[in-house]
């Protein structure tokens, strides 16, 4: 499956003390991500039944990016669900095809109706599926 992609600009409220991205950005920025390839691939009937939430977040910082710096974000799902949860891959790619940041994502599918997990339905995910 080819990676959904989206490009990112670093503005000033994005900047820390140190003077590059802060890794809550990073974090936000996933999020930004995942629903936007959510909103892309979904059906619009899937979208409104069920929303994701992230329950885990395993980050590798590779390297910074400043003020001004643009990434290209890119995520897929490397393999099928698991009960309520999917995995997705990220990874941010700057100049030169450098990564500044790659992470692995957990997320729950949630009924809206109710508001309680449930197993991702395969017809769900399948527009998402790498096989």
């Amino acid at each position: 499956m080819t990676p959904f992609e989206l490009t990112l600009t670093a503005g000033p409220a994005d900047i820390d003390i140190l003077g590059h991205v802060n890794n809550a950005v990073w974090v936000r920025w996933m999020e930004e991500v995942a629903t936007a390839h959510w909103h892309a691939l979904a059906y619009p009937a899937h979208v409104e039944a069920y929303v994701w939430v992230v329950t885990r977040h395993e980050i590798d910082y590779l390297r910074a990016l400043g003020p001004g710096g643009t990434v290209t974000a890119r995520t897929w799902v490397p393999d099928p669900p698991q009960g309520a949860r999917m995995d997705r891959l990220m990874e941010f790619v700057g100049e030169g095809g450098r990564i500044h940041v790659k992470a692995r994502t957990t997320w729950a599918i949630v009924d809206k109706a109710s508001g309680r997990p449930l197993r991702v339905p395969p017809h769900v995910v399948a527009p998402f599926s790498a096989g």
